[in-house]
C-alpha cells in the first residue's frame, strides 16, 4: 500500500504542481482548489468518505447519456451502456483505501514539487527556451533532474509518514493490515500490550529502512553541490593563498 499509493501520489504531485505553475488562471485555479481541498481534510475523514461512496451509488455506469429514454422516444428497443462499475467493489477494501490515500499524498506533493521547480535558477528556462525547446521537454530534461535534489528529501519524509498512515486504513477497514490484524490477534489472545509492542517494533523497522534509502538518494542526488565553493569562500582562499606567496 506505501509503495503504490507514493508512486501514485508522486505522479499526481508532479501533473498538480506543473498545473499549478501554468500561466493559464483557469488549469492553475483548478490545481490550487484541488491542493486545497486535500491538505485541508484529514487522511483517515477521506478514508471513511471513499470507504462509503458505495453506498452513494451502488453502479456507475459509462455510455450514452438518458440512453433508454431516447431509445423508448423513437420506438427502438436497445441499450447504449458501454460498461458499468460495481461501487461497493471499488469504494471497498484496499481499492478504497489506495483511493483515498493517493488523492491526498498528490496535494502533499505537489506542493513540495512546486517548491523543487521553482528552486531552479529561472536561468535554465531561459536558456532552454532561446535553444527552442518546448516547455514539456525543458520540464523533464532541465528543471525536474535538478529540482530532484530539493524535492528528495521532504519526498522521504511523505514515504515515512505514509507508512504509518496505513494504520488509519482501519477506517475503510483493510483486514490485511499490519496494525489491524495485530489488534485482531491481541483481542483474541488477550496479549494486547505484546501486539501493541510487536506493531511499534515493525514500524519502526520499516520506517529505519526508508531512512536508510532516503540518506543514500540524498547523497546520490547531492553531488556535485556540496563540494562547490561558494563566492566568499573562493575569495578568502585567495587571500590566504596571496597572503602566503608574500
Amino acid at each position: 500500500m506505501t509503495v503504490l499509493a507514493m508512486v501514485l501520489g508522486v505522479l499526481l504531485g508532479i501533473v498538480l504542481a506543473v498545473m499549478r505553475l501554468s500561466p493559464n488562471p483557469v488549469v492553475s485555479g483548478a490545481a490550487w482548489t484541488y491542493i486545497w481541498l486535500f491538505r485541508a481534510v484529514p487522511r483517515i475523514v477521506l478514508l471513511f468518505f471513499v470507504a462509503n461512496l458505495g453506498a452513494l451509488y451502488a453502479t456507475y455506469e459509462f455510455g450514452f447519456p438518458f440512453d433508454r429514454q431516447l431509445m423508448d422516444l423513437f420506438g427502438f428497443d436497445a441499450d447504449l451502456r458501454l460498461f458499468g462499475l460495481n461501487g461497493n467493489q471499488i469504494f471497498a477494501g484496499f481499492t478504497a483505501g489506495l483511493i483515498g490515500l493517493v488523492l491526498s499524498e498528490g496535494a502533499y506533493m505537489a506542493e513540495i514539487v512546486r517548491a523543487g521547480i521553482q528552486s531552479v535558477d529561472p536561468g535554465q528556462n531561459e536558456a532552454a527556451s532561446a535553444l527552442g525547446m518546448s516547455r514539456g521537454k525543458t520540464m523533464r530534461r532541465i528543471v525536474l533532474p535538478q529540482a530532484m535534489r530539493v524535492i528528495i528529501p521532504p519526498t522521504g519524509n511523505e514515504t515515512i509518514a505514509m507508512l504509518k498512515d496505513t494504520s488509519l486504513l482501519i477506517a475503510v477497514p483493510v483486514t490485511t493490515e499490519l496494525n489491524f490484524q495485530l489488534r485482531a490477534i491481541g483481542s483474541r489472545t488477550f496479549q494486547i500490550i505484546p501486539m501493541a509492542v510487536a506493531s511499534i517494533l515493525w514500524y519502526v523497522a520499516l520506517a529505519s529502512l526508508l531512512m536508510i534509502g532516503q540518506y543514500f538518494l540524498e547523497r546520490r542526488f547531492n553531488r556535485g553541490f556540496g563540494s562547490r565553493e561558494t563566492r566568499a569562500q573562493r575569495a578568502a582562499r585567495e587571500a590566504r593563498e596571496v597572503g602566503g606567496q608574500k
